[in-house]
């Protein structure tokens, strides 16, 4: 029988360590035989693998604040990502996990955005604030209450106001100005008004009305809450 020595690898063979034919292996040597399984890097201690691996408990790090931010510099580890000038918004549902301590928009206010639409059972609020949003009319003005939940509008011409989609739930105010000529008339587009009559609104220059506006998903219904306001 002829004598066999230890094999060791030279390269891509592993071949006796005296005489005796070499095993020539494939260019990239498995992982079983102690290779990498690949056949190129990229350089600075990266591995490319050939294939689609599974990975059994890799340690892949931990990212830091340090070196992973989004565009406001809050870290990725608090979960938010940038939205805007210094606003952050939620990464998926909000948890004690990614709560945020302080967000604040460009005045420097705090604002919380949320990336989708929570619902918040049972809160306490106290001293709330809804945000006011003027604009003058013209003779038509679409509201939006992405703009805000008071609606001041000042009458600058005889206008069409047309309401925003009628959400179930949904509700606003709306300080209605006359500007300094005054005698505006205005025409509702899809409201429901008691008695089915329109109020007539107060016409002296520069007093207002104020309204309150509440959807049941299919209508918006009107409601005069008082007249002729100096403002």
């Amino acid at each position: 029988m002829a004598t066999r020595y230890p094999l060791v690898l030279n390269g891509t063979t592993i071949q006796e360590t005296q005489a005796g034919d070499g095993i020539q292996l494939p260019t990239a040597l498995a992982v079983i035989y102690g290779g990498t399984g690949v056949t190129t890097s990229t350089g600075s201690g990266s591995t490319v693998l050939s294939t689609s691996p599974t990975l059994v408990t890799p340690i892949l790090g931990t990212p830091t604040s340090a070196t992973l931010t989004n565009a406001t510099g809050l870290p990725i580890s608090t979960g938010v990502s940038g939205l805007g000038t210094n606003v952050a918004t939620w990464l998926g549902t909000p948890t004690s996990a990614n709560l945020i301590t302080v967000v604040s928009d460009e005045t420097g206010s705090g604002v919380l955005v949320f990336n989708n639409t929570p619902s918040l059972t049972n809160p306490t609020v106290t001293n709330y604030v809804e945000t006011p949003f003027s604009a003058n009319s013209s003779t038509a003005i679409t509201l939006a209450l992405t703009n805000g939940t008071v609606q001041i509008i000042t009458l600058t011409g005889n206008a069409t106001i047309t309401m925003p989609t009628a959400t179930s739930g949904k509700s606003f105010i709306m300080y209605l100005k006359q500007d300094a000529t005054g005698s505006r008339t205005v025409t509702w587009s899809t409201v429901k008004w008691a008695g089915g009559t329109a109020p007539t609104i107060t016409s002296t220059a520069s007093r207002q009305d104020i309204l309150s506006f509440f959807a049941d998903g299919t209508n918006w219904y009107g409601v005069v809450v008082g007249q002729n306001y100096t403002p």
